[in-house]
């Protein structure tokens, strides 16, 4: 296991945990608040399916990434720099594993980079614009000096264990950038076999039947919420198989 990283702007450097394997690789993208190493050491590691090159990536504004103040954080955004460093760890023809806002960001990706990405597997991955309730009342400036540390409070300690070490200013972008995601028609249209990977415990996928005839696979992990990979890790490997 190695951290490394790579120069994605002149200001900043995006890191990863490597474990070494064979190729195609595989890549890991967290979602918000979170941290790849944290969410997805288990599935890299996980005896049905350990000897593939891993690369367990914090986006930046997040983890052990850096944090630039000039940064927009959006989902473009990210996946721009996403695909820097997987330019720069000579990476090609990638499965690229990808949570929640890692999801939406993993899509971008794969849409503008197809050479970086042979197969797209989207956990729980933001596909539509929705309220971001929790920047309601605050603007950019009052999240970060106040905000933040009550939504450390109110997401629970498990949560807060890996947002806490994310930049209150990323986070606030994130989540507005989130808030305007329209993504079906990107996911949709992937020249890439794709799977969408949803927790029972999530209740149905909204349009799940049209994203099956547009082509994208729905693997629904049994005894699994939003964290799926955590939930239920035997499951999930059984979903990336």
């Amino acid at each position: 296991m190695t951290i490394r990283h790579a120069q994605v702007r002149p200001d900043a450097r995006m890191r990863w945990v490597e474990l070494p394997g064979t190729d195609p690789a595989r890549v890991y993208v967290h979602g918000l608040g979170s941290s790849s190493p944290a969410y997805f050491a288990g599935a890299a590691t996980h005896p049905a399916d350990a000897r593939r090159r891993s690369l367990l990536v914090d986006l930046l504004g997040y983890g052990i990434s850096d944090r630039p103040a000039d940064f927009s954080y959006t989902l473009a955004a990210q996946a721009e720099a996403l695909a820097a460093a997987l330019d720069s760890a000579g990476v090609r023809a990638a499965e690229v594993v990808a949570h929640s806002m890692g999801g939406a960001v993993a899509i971008l990706l794969a849409a503008r980079r197809p050479d970086l990405v042979s197969r797209l597997v989207a956990v729980e991955a933001n596909l539509d614009p929705t309220p971001r309730r929790r920047l309601d009342g605050w603007d950019e400036e009052s999240f970060a000096a106040e905000g933040f540390a009550r939504t450390l409070t109110a997401v629970g300690e498990e949560w807060a264990a890996t947002m806490r070490l994310a930049d209150p200013v990323a986070v606030y972008r994130s989540e507005r950038s989130l808030g305007a995601a329209d993504l079906r028609g990107t996911i949709t249209n992937l020249p890439m076999p794709t799977v969408y990977v949803q927790g029972a415990r999530s209740g149905p996928l909204a349009g799940a039947a049209e994203l099956a005839e547009a082509g994208v696979e729905v693997r629904v992990v049994a005894d699994a919420g939003h964290n799926v990979m955590l939930d239920n890790p035997d499951g999930f490997a059984a979903a990336l198989a």
